[in-house]
C-alpha cells in the first residue's frame, strides 16, 4: 500500500526529480503493533538527508502524521518513507522546483530474518566496490545503483548477504546492512566517512556495546582483519541484529555479543 503526498496511489510524476535524477532520500523502518520502531531516529535521518542534499520546504509534521497513520493498523510490517525534491528545475538545476514529494508505503516483514537469527547468515565477498564520496557518505539517498549491482551479483551466489569493500579495498558494509566484529572485549565497525550508510540500528548498537562494557572502534581496514574475529554481526532497522556464521572460508561460532544485544 502506498501514499503519494497523502493520497492513496502508486503514481509519481515522470517530471519528479526522483525519477529524473534520484534526487531525494529515504528511510525504512520496522512496524510492530501499529508503532514505528525508533520513529524519531527515522525522522532525524530524513531531515539530515534533506539538509545534506539541500532539499527544503518539507512539511515534517504532515509527513510524521502520514507515517504514523500508515503504520497504525499493521501488527507487523515495514514502512518506507521517501522525500524527493519534487518536480521543476531545468536540467540538473533545482531552481524553480515545486514542493517536495512525500511517498509513504507499507509492506510485509521479510520472514527470512527470523530463520537467520537461528542459523546465522552466510556472507559472500562482493565483486562490486563502493565509490568514495564524503558529501554523500552516511545518508540514505535515492541513488542506489551500487546496491542494485551488489544485490544482483549476490543472488548468483546463494549467500544471505554481501560483504562490500570500497575502491581502496577497505571494509564498508553489506548490501543492506551494517557490519560489526568482535575480538575479545573489543568491537569494531567500518569507518563510514567516505562511503556507506550510517544505519539507525548501527548507531544503536554502537551505543549499546559501550554500555555493555566493550570498547567500540570505527576503523578503516581490509578484509584480512576478519581472520582474528571471534564473532561477526550484521544490523539494519528490520533485522535488527543477526549473527554471521560464515564469510567466504572463515567460520564464526561465538554468539556472545549477539545474545547480549538480544536478551529475549
Amino acid at each position: 500500500m502506498m501514499w503519494v503526498n497523502g493520497e492513496k496511489q502508486n503514481v509519481v510524476a515522470a517530471s519528479d526529480r526522483a525519477v529524473q535524477f534520484g534526487d531525494g532520500c529515504f528511510t525504512t523502518a520496522r512496524i510492530r503493533s501499529g508503532n514505528v520502531d525508533l520513529f524519531e531516529a527515522h525522522i532525524a535521518r530524513l531531515q539530515q538527508g534533506c539538509e545534506r542534499l539541500l532539499i527544503s520546504g518539507v512539511d515534517w509534521e504532515l509527513l510524521r502524521r502520514e507515517m504514523l497513520n500508515a503504520a497504525a493498523d499493521r501488527d507487523d510490517g515495514v514502512l518506507k518513507a521517501i522525500v524527493t525534491r519534487g518536480s521543476g528545475g531545468r536540467g540538473y538545476s533545482a531552481a524553480g522546483c515545486a514542493a517536495p514529494t512525500r511517498i509513504v508505503s507499507v509492506s510485509a516483514y521479510p520472514a527470512h530474518y527470523h530463520a537467520l537469527r537461528e542459523s546465522g547468515a552466510r556472507l559472500a565477498l562482493s565483486p562490486i566496490a563502493l565509490g568514495k564520496n564524503s558529501l554523500l557518505a552516511g545518508i540514505k539517498h535515492l541513488n542506489r545503483l551500487e546496491q542494485v549491482l551488489i544485490r544482483t551479483r549476490l543472488e548468483q551466489t546463494g549467500a544471505d548477504e554481501a560483504l562490500v569493500l570500497d575502491t581502496d579495498g577497505m571494509l564498508v558494509e553489506c548490501c543492506a546492512a551494517n557490519f560489526f566484529w568482535r575480538i575479545g572485549e573489543q568491537v569494531f565497525t567500518p569507518d563510514l566517512s567516505a562511503s556507506g550508510v550510517n544505519g539507525i540500528q548501527r548507531q544503536w548498537v554502537m551505543r549499546r556495546v559501550v554500555e555493555l562494557g566493550f570498547t567500540l572502534t570505527e576503523v578503516r581496514v581490509g578484509i584480512e582483519v576478519l581472520a582474528q574475529a571471534e564473532e561477526v554481526l550484521i544490523t539494519n532497522a528490520l533485522m535488527p541484529v543477526l549473527p554471521v556464521r560464515q564469510i567466504e572460508a572463515w567460520h564464526f561460532s561465538s554468539r556472545r555479543l549477539f545474545r547480549l544485544l538480544n536478551p529475549h
